[in-house]
């Protein structure tokens, strides 16, 4: 356990002004920490949450603004100090400070690294071309809704999430597009084979062109514009636009840096603790060890970074902290909504057992192992989350018929 603060003026820094940083400064001030609170981002916006970016800002259904944590106004109301569009040089754990682009250098008692990850490049001749755009920060959504309009040839390369969700919000505003997928299916390293079928139904059923188990060779063009992209198997895809998906990587520089311990992203205990004492680390960055799954693990996802942020703000003042909640994710392609609660590592499962609709996309399924429910994801079903996350919780092996059948209350097992 982390030992409570006991210096007169302590000052709490968090690098990384995500949703996990804003959320962990606002937990601060509201367990009573009345010392200075100063929250760095490299970006210029004040802390953001990045669904929006491919759901519904990038869709045109929601304001720019509802994707902001707090409005700016509130962090001067909190007294936190919100220091955007500056970078962090370097970490010294030893002297407990750090040493800011401009040279400045602040101190701190306490530290939170919320720096989250930062997008894979596609490295390919051509790449460089005008017309070539990621989707990670709120700017680069602007960009992407001037883009994706009505008769736009967009090729999406990448089938993961966010390449499911740029292809969906493309083809919803009008545009024609391609999804190019190195894998045999899209998402089938995250949900196995039987759900990731699901999902590229649903996208060939609203017109997605699907090019599964290919990689890019090139991106062609001319005058330094995109025109079409060169796929592995030797077929051309034209395009007016290439957005890249292909995953993102945990922020660690400044943590390897500084000599603390990283293994795919800044390693933690069930505390959120470092492996110094007075640092700590929550969302993307963070490999944190789950009590629940007895093992570390690594979490990109929203929930991890809303919960985790003030999890570690309160282990950072000394409170008794162990952070095992169930990892939660969602999506909204189209038609389909999904959640999806537990934790399963690829082919780490034995069999799906699926509950209610599979045709018609209204469903939950259920990956088990031993009989023992690893992780549920409900499609267009609605108010089950909480049952889903209590049976993953359980770790008691429950029977398949019974979890099959819509008539048992999922309470019941």
């Amino acid at each position: 356990m982390t030992e409570p603060i006991s210096h007169d003026e302590p000052t709490f820094v968090i690098v990384g002004a995500s949703l996990a940083g804003a959320k962990a400064a606002e937990t601060l001030r509201a367990e009573g920490f009345t010392g200075r609170v100063v929250l760095i981002g490299e970006e210029p916006e004040p802390p953001y949450e990045r669904p929006p970016l491919s759901k519904g800002y990038l869709l045109g259904s929601q304001e720019r603004g509802k994707a902001f944590v707090h409005e700016r106004a509130w962090y001067d109301e909190q007294r936190i100090e919100l220091r955007t569009g500056v970078r962090v040089e370097k970490l010294d754990p030893a002297a407990h400070t750090l040493t800011l682009a401009d040279g400045e250098r602040l101190g701190y008692t306490r530290l939170l690294l919320s720096t989250g990850s930062v997008i894979r490049r596609l490295e390919v001749p051509g790449v460089e071309s005008q017309g070539v755009y990621y989707l990670r920060r709120i700017e680069e959504s602007d960009a992407l809704r001037e883009v994706l309009t009505e008769g736009a040839r967009i090729a999406v390369i990448g089938g993961g999430w966010i390449g499911l969700e740029v292809a969906a919000a493309a083809r919803e505003r009008g545009a024609a597009v391609t999804l190019v997928e190195l894998d045999s299916l899209p998402l089938r390293r995250v949900l196995g084979d039987e759900m990731a079928q699901v999902f590229a139904d649903l996208h060939a059923a609203h017109g997605v062109d699907l090019r599964l188990g290919t990689g890019i060779r090139e991106i062609t063009g001319s005058g330094g514009r995109v025109a079409s992209v060169l796929l592995d198997d030797d077929t051309s895809v034209p395009a007016d636009a290439v957005v890249v998906g292909v995953g993102i990587t945990p922020a660690v520089e400044l943590a390897q840096a500084a000599g603390l311990a990283v293994d795919n992203g800044v390693v933690v205990d069930e505390s959120l603790r470092t492996s110094d004492p007075d640092i700590f680390a929550a969302g993307d960055v963070a490999n944190a060890y789950h009590p629940l799954l007895g093992r570390r693990i690594r979490v990109e996802h929203w929930a991890n970074a809303l919960n985790g942020g003030p999890a570690a703000a309160r282990s950072m003042l000394g409170q008794e902290v162990i952070f095992d909640r169930v990892p939660y994710f969602y999506s909204d392609q189209y038609d389909l909504g999904m959640e999806y609660s537990g934790y399963v590592q690829p082919g780490g499962y034995d069999r799906v057992v699926v509950r209610g609709d599979l045709a018609g996309r209204e469903f939950v399924a259920f990956w088990l192992s031993g009989g023992r429910v690893l992780a549920g994801m409900n499609v267009n079903v609605w108010d089950v989350t909480d049952d889903i996350q209590r049976l993953v919780r359980s770790g008691s092996p429950v029977d398949p018929d019974r979890l099959a059948d819509p008539g048992v209350p999922l309470s019941e097992l």
